[in-house]
């Protein structure tokens, strides 16, 4: 399996301080925490993974408009953007925020590995049921129809359900991900897929730079059922839109496909990108750290 790494787009950002300026948390004092907020009646500083088609302050606006829907608190949220799972843990750790929004697989492995944090069940933080699929560039119809056929009959046989219970419903959630060898057909048409390795145990890269988890063992089924060699490409979480439509890769994972009415329609979707049928989806659940 081919790996490679694109060069840090986000580099300038985190050199300029991207926890506490603009790629998410807004250069304030570290905020109280979660708890002291609520007893004091200031905000609640929530870290959330950046959103194409809105600001911050749009999030907050649809989250108000959900509560009123919902009769859920959402308004007590104040939402920071961050462009990578690994900065919005930082923010958090340096009290810049006082919780985090993330999949629950992937609060799942969070607790599991670090037991600084720990969730918060409320209602208010598992309304949202988010889709995965892929990501393709709105000329590639036939990319598009060959991944959709592949997903589809991995649904109809059971082994995308397979797949799922092995890598995420039953995984040693406090194992790190194994790697996974993906097929390679010779003479076979290549197209270059982007992991950014910041959602494990679905997206992840290991300290020898070998895609695993869940989406990597996906691909590999993929691979076997388009009869297409998948060169995987590591890129930053934040780049990803970009590197997609400038050329760089054919594929990425994208992980916002809006269920129902609850956010607005394309709210993460890149202008001139194309999404696929959904092969898996997750809650949303809220993390803070233990006091």
């Amino acid at each position: 399996m081919k790996f490679k790494k694109i060069a840090k787009v986000l580099l300038s950002c985190l050199m300029a301080g991207a926890l506490f300026t603009g790629c998410g948390g807004g250069g304030e004092k570290p905020a109280q925490k979660a708890d002291d907020a609520n007893k004091s009646g200031e905000k609640i500083q929530l870290g959330m993974i950046t959103h194409l088609n809105v600001s911050e302050q749009k999030m907050d606006e649809i989250l108000s408009v959900i509560e009123e829907s919902e009769k859920i608190p959402l308004s007590k949220y104040t939402v920071k953007f961050y462009d990578s799972l690994n900065l919005m843990q930082m923010g958090i750790e340096s009290g810049s925020i006082d919780e985090i929004s993330v999949y629950k697989s992937v609060a799942d492995y969070i607790v599991a590995n670090n037991n600084k944090y720990e969730v918060l069940n409320q209602k208010e933080h598992t309304i949202f049921n988010d889709n995965f699929c892929f990501a393709v560039r709105k000329d590639d119809t036939q990319l598009k129809a060959d991944l959709n056929k592949a997903i589809d009959a991995m649904k109809a046989d059971g082994s995308l359900d397979k797949l799922v219970k092995e890598y995420v419903t039953d995984v040693n959630k406090g194992q790190t991900p194994t790697a996974v060898e993906i097929p390679m057909t010779e003479g076979a048409q290549t197209i270059k897929v982007g992991v950014t390795g910041d959602l494990p145990p679905l997206d992840y890269v290991n300290a020898d730079g070998k895609a695993a988890g869940f989406n990597t063992a996906f691909l590999a089924e993929v691979a076997k059922r388009s009869g297409k060699n998948i060169e995987i490409v590591n890129i930053d979480s934040g780049a990803r839109a970009a590197v997609l439509s400038s050329g760089q890769i054919d594929v990425i994972f994208w992980a916002i496909v809006p269920n129902g009415d609850k956010m607005p329609k394309d709210i993460d979707k890149p202008e001139g990108v194309e999404l696929s049928a959904p092969y898996f989806n997750d809650n949303v659940e809220h993390l803070k750290l233990k006091k």
